[in-house]
């Protein structure tokens, strides 16, 4: 439904504001009176019209004085105010358009005159309006789409977040990419298998929840060694932890790093405390040599390693003792003259037969 145009008068002459109202409601506009500044102000506050023919020369209050007070509020500075006035001088002028008028008629006018200067406000006014609308359902588009942006952002940056915690950087970025196939062959690598001694035989009577929080508290610590001995994180497989270093960014100090890691992880673990309050031991093997890496699967992916040297570092894990290190002849070759390392001596690993192996006691000083 469509309203007509609502016009305030404001003249403190009775014959002018009949003439223009007759004129105006003769066009279809809709018209309001006013017969003094004062009167007018409460018109405008009570319901702001789309148009003001104010006159200038009225007791108590100028329509100078009228208009700015309505520019000075920002419900109703938008509105026209076309100055109707006897004045003719050119100061007068002048301020009537220094206050906020858009135009000035001088008294006599012309029914004619009032009409189209008229309309043209109106039709100034409008196109503003819609301007201004269409201004502000512009930005409000473009705000929404900066919160969509930065949702969105937000989202790849979790995706980020999880892929990285999933996978190492480099084999990460290569995802991202979307290369079809990642592998390759490492010649030079040390693999760490951890296992915590007797968790199986206790996840039978613990209650699960503690069990599994201590589980996440120990290998939470663990994922901080690796971090700072700059190595990686392969995987966890029950209460089995596996690192490597030298994958997928080729190390020089691979095994010195992972053996460092070693030794600290045996101190870490003494910190911790069964739920029944025994303490927990840690078995540890490891071995050095070539690897080939890679990731496999579409769905639940993950970066593995495969070769006689992941199978051997879990044989040296599996067949070492709580709470120690063992490691092959090939690992020891590498870091003996920074590590002491005690001969254990051949020991049968299926598969292999019969192999020298040592202990890891600690780093040289």
């Amino acid at each position: 439904m469509t309203f007509p145009v609502d016009i305030l008068i404001v003249d403190d002459k009775a014959d002018n504001i009949r003439l223009l109202s007759s004129m105006l409601t003769d066009q279809g506009y809709s018209v309001r009176k006013a017969l003094n500044g004062s009167m007018a102000l409460t018109a405008v506050e009570t319901l702001p019209p789309d148009l003001i023919l104010l006159d200038i020369t009225m007791p108590g209050m100028s329509g100078y004085e009228v208009c700015q007070q309505i520019k000075a509020k920002e419900k109703t500075q938008e509105i026209p105010i076309i100055f109707l006035s006897a004045l003719d001088e050119t100061l007068d002028k002048v301020k009537a358009f220094q206050v906020g008028g858009v135009d000035y008629i001088t008294k006599p006018f012309q029914v004619e005159e009032v009409l189209i200067r008229l309309s043209t406000h109106l039709t100034i006014h409008q196109q503003r309006q819609q301007l201004l609308k269409q201004q502000a359902a512009l930005e409000a588009e473009i705000q929404e789409r900066k919160l969509v942006e930065l949702e969105l952002q937000w989202q790849r940056q979790r995706s980020d977040e999880l892929l990285f915690s999933i996978l190492p950087c480099r084999i990460a970025e290569l995802l991202k990419q979307e290369c079809q196939t990642i592998a390759s062959s490492f010649d030079n690598v040390t693999v760490l298998f951890a296992d915590l001694v007797s968790f199986t035989s206790l996840a039978a009577k613990a209650d699960p929840i503690q069990l599994v929080a201590l589980l996440n508290e120990i290998f939470s610590a663990f994922d901080q060694l690796v971090e700072k001995y700059g190595v990686e994180k392969i995987k966890t497989i029950g209460d089995a932890y596996m690192v490597v270093g030298g994958v997928p960014t080729p190390q020089a100090d691979h095994a010195h790093a992972i053996a460092a890691l070693a030794l600290e992880m045996q101190q870490e673990i003494q910190r911790f405390t069964t739920p029944l309050g025994d303490p927990i031991q840690l078995r540890i093997g490891l071995h050095s040599g070539a690897v080939v890496a890679g990731v496999i699967g579409t769905k639940k992916f993950s970066y593995d390693l495969w070769g006689d040297t992941v199978n051997l570092a879990s044989r040296m894990e599996s067949q070492g003792m709580p709470g120690r290190i063992q490691i092959t002849e090939k690992t020891y070759g590498i870091i003996h003259h920074e590590f002491h390392c005690q001969r254990r001596g051949t020991i049968e690993v299926k598969g292999w037969g019969e192999l020298p192996t040592y202990w890891l006691e600690n780093q040289r000083t």
